[in-house]
């Protein structure tokens, strides 16, 4: 978090970009934010105030419940999340491991990244043909280059096939389909997903 954390001075703040940028289509309220960053309910009042006053978050009511997440809506939510996706490394991930690895049909995170937290752990799915000795050297260079841990299942089509419902029923971010480079803003996948 080095470059948010250089940009951007209030830890909160950070955390509450980190939550909500990653996975656009995560939604929280005060009090599950303040437990899961483990700081009082007011820093983080105060920060999801500022980020809503500037637009980059909107709030809906849920019963008696004030709920936030990103607006995908404003001007520069593709730039913070891409400044989000860099801070935490993901960008590297699509650039040095899926775009190198054979014949990859797709390439998703699920875990704690994908539900929007900074974990320190990237859940990395790859399916297709997929080069693996390739993949068990490349891993640990990465993770020394985004200081993070990288923990990678590689699925054949077949085998994905199999598992789909699994990986429907929790929060993933496509970052690469058929060939392609995705950006961060798949979320809670539907059946025609994949």
């Amino acid at each position: 978090m080095l470059l948010l954390d250089s940009l951007i001075t209030s830890k909160t703040r950070v955390k509450l970009l980190m939550k909500f940028f990653l996975n656009p289509g995560t939604s929280a309220y005060l009090r599950s934010l303040a437990d899961e960053f483990g700081e009082s309910t007011n820093s983080v009042r105060v920060e999801l105030n500022r980020l809503s006053e500037a637009g980059l978050l909107e709030s809906s009511e849920e019963g008696r419940t004030k709920v936030y997440r990103a607006n995908t809506a404003h001007p520069l939510f593709p730039e913070v999340q891409r400044i989000v996706a860099k801070t935490v490394g993901l960008d590297k991930v699509v650039e040095q491991v899926v775009s190198r690895l054979g014949n990859v049909e797709l390439a998703f995170i699920t875990g704690d990244y994908a539900r929007g937290k900074d974990s320190g752990l990237i859940d990395l799915v790859l399916v297709g043909k997929i080069d693996t000795a390739y993949t068990q050297s490349l891993v640990p260079k990465l993770e020394s280059l985004i200081d993070r841990k990288i923990r990678h299942l590689i699925l054949k089509h077949e085998e994905f096939e199999k598992l789909k419902p699994r990986f429907q029923s929790e929060p993933i971010l496509i970052v690469w389909a058929n060939g392609n480079p995705k950006g961060f803003t798949q979320n809670y996948p539907t059946n025609d997903a994949f």
